[in-house]
């Protein structure tokens, strides 16, 4: 087994649970990463054998591309992607941090993170 990940990912987008955040947006950071078995992507030396980073940032974008009101929403549907997307992947964990959240106070950055093994 082996991991996986994109660290760092950013992204603007319209996610909030209040109204006005989803009419202005603001700046996001994901960070996913990946268990598989990767053995045969090392002794074959095949893309096609393991967890292809850019088709795994094209799941967190197409997800970060769609409005929700809760951090823990967008780790889910993310999750989910990767699970129907690579057959492989046993295991992921997502973190999604929104900075300056309007919490009243000062706050570099609120973050939320989901970890979840394939259904069986």
């Amino acid at each position: 087994m082996g991991l996986v990940s994109l660290e760092g990912l950013e992204f603007f987008a319209y996610h909030g649970y209040y109204d006005e955040e989803q009419k202005v947006g603001n700046k996001y950071s994901v960070d996913v990463t990946v268990k598989a078995d990767l053995k045969a992507a090392a002794v074959e030396d095949e893309l096609s054998q393991t967890v292809n980073y850019e088709a795994l940032y094209m799941i967190v974008r197409e997800n970060m591309q769609v409005r929700a009101r809760l951090l823990e929403h967008i780790g889910y549907e993310i999750i989910q992607s990767i699970f129907q997307e690579f057959l492989q992947v046993q295991w992921v964990e997502v973190s999604i941090s929104k900075f300056n959240p309007p919490i009243g106070g000062v706050c570099k950055e609120a973050r939320v993170t989901l970890t979840e093994n394939r259904p069986k």
